[in-house]
């Protein structure tokens, strides 16, 4: 596939850009490129069949590799235009079955009206078609993937072929008596070559002039230089500056704006190129591979010396990523120039080759040439890495002489990495070298190419998620701007929004990772299989009859997320604008808020299961499959889930009521659906399961705003005024603001016995639990009062000892 196909956007953009600034109006350029209509999926099917025969009349001929990688992109296509048929025949299909519903089943002998008989007639016409077209459509899909998977077997085949072949070692003459034997002819036809783009130059400019081509180099001599020059001192003063994001974000986002930067508009400027060529039809048809790859190997070179750049960032070593030194990232940064130059000329040496049609001789010596040239920069970027590490290796040893000989070796000091990407690189050196001097050039070409491939790739993995987890954690800080967004408008804690930043940053080092591999697995075989593996991933995943696809999934989440947003939103503003404005008690306005609150997740459930096309009936069938594992494993909970909405509904208990549970007694602070919250004396918190309350006996001491009585019971001698004891402690109960007049206070003799008389006193407060105060209060009271009128109390001897935690006694005291 040529680079203008696989960034045909780009290309128009540019071409535009071109015509607008030489005055030629785009819409004349344009009107041959007139959009057609959309085929039917009927119509594209058929397509599709074409392309297959096509292609598989192209098989028997085809042999070159990249023959056979463009037959196998093309039924890969077919397979996806049959796929996309299918999936928009689908829902005519299920229309018309639901429209052959509507008239429901012909009973045998039956006979219809005439009209009800004709519609029946041509819907079951319209679905006999479509059925016959979805399984067509279905069955082109699979051909189109055997033929495909037959075509890469064969590619893989002849991949191991070539790289098993022995070609002939640099060091043998007749490899170099065959090369001088012939480039007198590989010249002519590069000389050739050459002529023709020349001649096909000169008959454009003559036609066109050179205003485009002019105006492309202009442009690409803008975008190469100043406007590069420019981006990168802005990145750099911006991420200087108190305006760029505090912590590492600042480093890894310069980083990858540099590599950006450093990567685009040199490609760009390529392109802009080629393109002002093109645009005159300047380009002569053999010269169309020499063009694509010259632009091909600008964006890798370019890619190569950014990331090295970025990276390593010599002189600066508070902005370098990597924990190196400046020695060597200077020395590395100039291999990696090397490198890029090497890639680039690589490149274009190769399409020059296949567009002469040179020998395969000429083709065999430039491989080995280059391999043994990747070979000597492989082992130069290893050497310096090996002199780095006996550096570290000093330094901590000389630092652990001086801290003495119990000191830790730092961690900065131990650099796995290194030795990993030292052994790494040794094998693939020496694999590289005795494959070329025994003469097996292709495999030597592979393995340093693939090595240097693998290293920009983990490199640029590594870079990547380093920003991804910066970036992630800064945007869910809770200082940060869209922190304190959501904590002000959703009230999300600080540790919470923390927690999703972890969450976000793990995702993203996942998919980079995932296309990292990717990447790097690209160069191993054909790049159409991950793109077979993305339409599939487009296509959903079907699971248990249900097709499952990632905008499915990412729009259910964001569904999910969009419910309970407004759910937390409406809770919020139940609880704190509407229900304190109603006659409704504290209890009760948190039965309806934690209600809603349930509701709404629910309603957010739904709505997103919807999102993913999951009906009711399937969550019907999913319910019916749990209510064995309810009915065992989950009976616990879901009782507990039962009796917490019984709480809410009936209210026997709520917020703010004193219960005795037991042993145990305190205030009802939360109510949910699995467990109560009971606040005891000592402050500590009692949760009970919602079942206790429901299924065992409890005392609700303030239920119907009951009142406290207060009791208090004492003797008199029997020859004492009892009426002015009964008068006494009236005036008592009385004088006490806090005893309630209705119900009236009384007294009464409980006993006459040994002498002494009984007597038994109520009077009653306002709430329970005032009756301990107010009780202590009327004892002081009576005791001064009977003090002071020689009134003598008499009571039963009754001891008792009550403490806290006893413990038993020491034998030893």
């Amino acid at each position: 596939m040529s680079f203008r196909h696989r960034f045909p956007p780009l290309r128009a953009l540019l071409l535009v850009f071109l015509l607008v600034g030489s005055g030629v109006p785009p819409m004349a350029a344009g009107a041959a490129d007139t959009a057609a209509e959309t085929p039917s999926p009927q119509a594209s099917i058929g397509q599709a069949e074409r392309a297959l025969q096509a292609v598989r009349r192209s098989l028997d001929d085809a042999e070159a590799p990249e023959t056979l990688r463009t037959l196998s992109e093309q039924a890969l296509q077919a397979k996806r235009d049959a796929d996309a048929a299918v999936a928009a025949l689908m829902p005519q299909l299920e229309q018309v079955d639901a429209r052959i519903a509507q008239l429901g089943p012909l009973d045998d002998g039956a006979t219809e009206e005439r009209g009800i008989a004709r519609q029946r007639s041509v819907l079951d016409q319209q679905r006999s078609q479509l059925d016959g077209d979805i399984k067509r459509g279905k069955l082109l899909a699979e051909d189109a993937r055997q033929l495909s998977d037959s075509i890469e077997k064969t590619r893989s085949q002849q991949f191991g072929e070539q790289l098993g072949r022995k070609v002939g070692s640099p060091l043998s003459p007749a490899l170099w008596r065959q090369f001088a034997d012939s480039l007198p002819d590989d010249l002519s036809r590069i000389q050739g070559l050459y002529r023709q783009a020349a001649a096909g130059l000169k008959t454009a400019v003559a036609a066109h002039g050179w205003t485009l081509p002019l105006l492309g180099a202009a442009v690409a001599l803008l975008m190469a230089f100043p406007l590069r020059w420019w981006l990168r001192r802005l990145g750099r003063r911006y991420a200087a500056s108190d305006r760029a994001p505090a912590g590492r974000l600042r480093r890894s986002g310069l980083a990858v704006w540099l590599l950006l930067v450093g990567t685009l508009l040199p490609g760009l400027a390529a392109l802009a190129t080629t393109g002002g060529l093109q645009a005159i039809g300047a380009v002569p048809p053999r010269m169309q591979t020499v063009a694509d790859a010259f632009v091909q190997a600008t964006f890798v070179s370019a890619f190569i010396v950014a990331l090295a750049a970025c990276l390593l960032v010599p002189h600066r070593p508070s902005w370098r990523m990597l924990n190196i030194d400046d020695a060597a990232a200077l020395r590395l940064r100039q291999l990696a120039w090397g490198a890029a130059g090497l890639t680039w000329l690589t490149m274009l040496l190769r399409a020059l080759n296949r567009a002469a049609r040179t020998s395969q001789v000429s083709t065999v010596l430039l491989d080995g040439m280059v391999a043994l040239v990747y070979v000597g920069l492989i082992s130069a970027m290893l050497v310096t890495i090996a002199r780095l590490h006996r550096r570290r290796s000093a330094e901590a040893a000389l630092a652990e002489q001086q801290a003495g000989s119990d000191a830790k070796v730092p961690p900065s000091a131990r650099t796995g990495w290194l030795v990993l990407a030292r052994l790494g690189g040794y094998l693939a050196v020496l694999a590289a070298l005795v494959a070329t001097l025994a003469g097996y050039l292709n495999f030597a070409m592979f393995a340093a190419q693939q090595m240097a491939w693998i290293t920009l790739v983990v490199l640029a993995v590594q870079l990547l998620t380093r920003f991804a987890d910066d970036l992630a954690l800064w945007l869910f800080t809770p200082d940060n701007a869209l922190g304190c967004t959501l904590r002000r408008s959703l009230g999300v804690a600080p540790a919470r929004l923390e927690q999703a930043g972890v969450l976000l940053s793990a995702a993203l080092r996942v998919g980079l990772v995932v296309l990292g591999i990717a990447a790097a697995l690209a160069r191993f075989g054909n790049t159409s299989l991950l793109y077979g593996w993305v339409g599939t991933l487009e296509s959903g995943l079907h699971v248990g009859g249900q097709v499952l696809r990632p905008a499915s999934l990412l729009w259910a989440v964001v569904v999910l997320l969009l419910g309970l947003g407004l759910m937390k939103a409406l809770q919020q503003w139940l609880t704190d604008t509407y229900l304190p404005k109603t006659e409704l008690d504290a209890g009760l306005r948190n039965s309806i808020s934690t209600v809603a609150r349930y509701l709404g997740i629910v309603l957010a459930v739904l709505w997103a299961l919807a999102t993913l096309g999951i009906g009711f009936e399937k969550l019907a069938l999913l319910a019916s499959a749990l209510s064995v594992g309810i009915g065992f494993g989950l009976q616990a909970i879901t009782q507990n889930f039962v009796s917490g909405l019984i709480l809410l509904a009936e209210r026997p208990v709520k917020i703010g009521d004193w219960v005795k549970l037991g042993d145990q007694e305190g205030d009802i602070r939360r109510i949910s659906v699995r467990s109560t919250e009971i606040q005891v004396g000592d402050k500590s918190t009692l949760i009970v399961p919602n079942s206790e309350l429901i299924t065992k006996t409890i005392r609700n001491m303030t239920m119907a705003n009951a009142q406290g009585r207060i009791q208090i019971q004492f003797s008199v001698p029997l020859g004492t005024d009892v009426g002015r004891v009964r008068q006494m402690l009236l005036d008592l109960f009385a004088a006490n603001e806090k005893v309630l007049a209705e119900p009236a206070p009384s007294v009464f003799i409980d006993s006459i016995g040994g002498g002494l008389v009984a007597l038994n006193c109520f009077a009653y407060v306002s709430s329970p639990r005032a009756v301990y105060g107010v009780r202590s209060e009327l004892l002081f009271e009576l005791l001064r009062t009977t003090s002071e009128q020689g009134i003598a109390l008499v009571t039963p001897t009754d001891v008792r000892l009550v403490r806290d935690n006893p413990q038993a006694p020491d034998p030893t005291q």
